[in-house]
């Protein structure tokens, strides 16, 4: 199983986003030996937001159909609040709450890889996904 950060969600749907190529080529990997994605309900209205804001509300959509196919994580009260622990733990002004509700997941689910392009992943110990050499 790998974790699908909005970092990753936006590069695959940008082709001027500079990590468009390799998120394509990374979730092609992924898909291709059937690896489990994993989000959680945070991501899905994190990236959904962004991709209306910057792309368009049809962007937005595509995203929400396709998250079918994802193994997704609905935010429980104790996540939410094992996540604000760890951000005051953290105490770091650019880690994000969304951020921690992943790590918090991501533990829960014992994920090791991000398919992110966001460095706080690797910060807190988790492998950047890199496809079939993983």
């Amino acid at each position: 199983m790998i974790f699908l950060d909005t970092s990753a969600v936006y590069a695959l749907a940008d082709r001027r986003d500079p990590n468009h190529e390799q998120a394509v080529s990374l979730f092609g990997q992924a898909l291709t030996s059937m690896e489990a994605l994993l989000v959680h309900s945070a991501i899905l209205i994190e990236a959904t937001a962004l991709l209306q804001r910057r792309l368009g509300l049809a962007a937005a959509l595509r995203f929400l159909e396709q998250s079918e196919r994802f193994v997704i994580h609905w935010i429980t009260d104790r996540d939410h609040g094992q996540a604000v622990e760890l951000l005051k733990e953290r105490g770091r002004r650019g880690l994000s709450l969304v951020d921690c509700t992943s790590f918090v997941v991501m533990r829960h689910y014992h994920v090791n890889q991000a398919l992110a392009f966001d460095g706080d992943f690797q910060q807190e110990g988790f492998a950047p996904y890199q496809g079939a050499a993983s």
